[in-house]
């Protein structure tokens, strides 16, 4: 079993690591900022819900493939950037008018939830990250290998949704005055589309 001064070292690590900038954060931000506090929740969800794929696919062996595999890892990322291409285009061409939040997100929390499922998942890098981070808090005589990743997985969530959590809270109250205002929903907009694409740029350069 892992020790407690293993597993505060290592939470403390998570959250310094999850409030660094990334596209996590930054996808969290941007969304609570244009949709409110409750869409950033949605989409913390559902990069949290990736993170657990991540977290099994460590403990079970197949995040290195994606490691000794080039085709399976350019595969994966271009599916993610061409996705984030695909959410910039649409950041593009929204009216002002979607993002009124008068009774709540212009979009179902479920599909942002949905969102933020795929935009994890498909970055393969997060699945590299979590094999090379991980394995240094393990000790395979304290027990199975396995269990203890899924362990640091979990413990890697719990700091993610607390970082992300507070950055929807405050991007949400920041947005909801900019939002009141039609010209400025427009360009929250286009900058939102800029984001996207520059992290679908990014994800698509990424190397092993």
């Amino acid at each position: 079993m892992i020790t407690p001064e293993t597993l505060v070292m290592f939470f403390t690590a998570s959250l310094l690591l999850a409030l660094a900038p990334g596209p996590d954060n930054m996808f969290v931000l941007t969304q609570a900022a244009l949709r409110g506090w409750r869409a950033g929740l949605a989409i913390t969800g559902g990069l949290c819900t990736g993170l657990l794929v991540h977290t099994a696919a460590v403990a079970f062996g197949v995040a290195a493939i994606f490691q000794a595999s080039m085709v399976a890892f350019t595969g994966l990322k271009l599916i993610g950037a061409a996705y984030l291409l695909y959410l910039a285009w649409q950041a593009f061409h929204a009216p002002a008018e979607s993002l009124e939040l008068t009774t709540g997100p212009a979009m179902p929390l479920f599909a942002l939830y949905r969102r933020g499922i795929i935009m994890n998942i498909t970055n393969p890098k997060v699945s590299i990250f979590f094999l090379a981070f991980l394995p240094q808090f393990a000790d395979p005589s304290r027990g199975l290998l396995a269990f203890q990743m899924i362990v640091l997985g979990i413990v890697f969530m719990i700091a993610a949704v607390l970082v992300f959590t507070l950055i929807s809270v405050m991007a949400g109250i920041i947005g909801s005055r900019l939002r009141s205002r039609p010209s400025v929903q427009i360009y929250m907009n286009k900058i939102a589309g800029v984001i996207f694409a520059a992290l679908a740029v990014k994800l698509a350069l990424a190397k092993r």
